[in-house]
């Protein structure tokens, strides 16, 4: 299952990094256009901070805090060696996000974001793949639990 992680997390780079590329050089910053009129756009917006814009130029805590998130994951990846697929899928989308922004922030200094939603009349903040993928990722993270709290359950039931 590291296997897995690794390749997930290459593809989700790979992903992520084409998109802002395309964003970042057919888009000028502000520019948008409709994917679907009134709940989704493509939108070309610069982020120098975290989600909702937080921590605006704190890129010396984004490497730290990163850097030691990446380590994390793997040490994880290399631990868990042939759980379950879903830990490896969460782990593997983890570490694609993670590495995604973090080769934005230093490369350039700042993230591009571009998917741009209206949910309910709600303005969501600008995203991108990596911001998405590590979403999912502590989504599917939290799913793994809750099995594996189950898990643990059914076995002191069972004595």
């Amino acid at each position: 299952m590291r296997r897995l992680s690794y390749i997930l997390a290459l593809i989700i780079i790979a992903i992520d990094q084409l998109t802002k590329w395309a964003i970042a050089t057919k888009m000028s910053i502000g520019d948008e256009f409709p994917v679907i009129e009134n709940f989704l756009y493509i939108t070309s917006h610069r982020n120098r901070g975290a989600a909702w814009g937080i921590l605006q130029g704190k890129m010396w805590f984004f490497y730290v805090v990163t850097i030691a998130v990446i380590i994390g994951i793997v040490y994880y990846i290399q631990k868990s060696g042939n759980s379950s697929r879903l830990f490896a899928v969460s782990l593997g989308l983890m570490l694609g996000g993670a590495i995604g922004n973090f080769i934005d922030r230093v490369r350039t200094g700042e993230v591009v974001d571009f998917i741009h939603s209206y949910i309910f009349s709600y303005n969501f903040p600008v995203f991108n793949v990596a911001d998405s993928s590590l979403c999912v990722g502590v989504a599917l993270l939290f799913v793994q639990m809750l099995l594996d709290g189950k898990k643990a359950n059914e076995g002191e039931n069972n004595f």
